[in-house]
């Protein structure tokens, strides 16, 4: 077998994946109502379904002797954009309260940001090891 019937096999198998994806993303869309619950299926298709279809392309194009790094720079923006706006349109819903508000926070204050009940401790232990010479740089 050459490299171009196996590209052209392996493109058709890409071809059914991703029209797969892109299918079951459109009946998403239409099935659900609220935006959270429909937030899911276009992202699946931005990044996995949309991704499958620019490999067939490819595939079709080096066997053909035209590679182009045109698909890969599609690629590499919609794996970096599409999570960025579902995360965007999630945190709207979120406070247009368009959905269920998430659960409540845990009793620590720890939760949900950067401060960690280690770093109080870390804190502490420093300065009670300070000496006056350390102090005074």
């Amino acid at each position: 077998m050459t490299f171009e019937i196996i590209a052209t096999y392996a493109a058709a198998v890409s071809l059914l994946i991703g029209s797969g994806f892109v299918t079951v993303g459109v009946i998403g869309l239409l099935k659900f109502n609220e935006p959270m619950t429909r937030l899911h299926a276009p992202t699946k298709v931005g990044t996995i379904g949309i991704g499958m279809l620019l490999l067939a392309s490819m595939l079709v194009n080096a066997s053909a002797g035209r590679a182009s790094i045109h698909e890969l720079l599609i690629m590499a923006f919609l794996f970096v954009t599409a999570p960025v706006s579902a995360h965007f349109i999630a945190k709207v819903s979120i406070h247009r309260r368009d959905c269920d508000t998430p659960p409540p926070p845990k009793a620590d204050e720890t939760w949900s940001t950067l401060a960690s009940p280690d770093h109080d401790m870390m804190e502490a232990l420093a300065e009670s090891h300070d000496t006056p010479s350390a102090t005074k740089s």
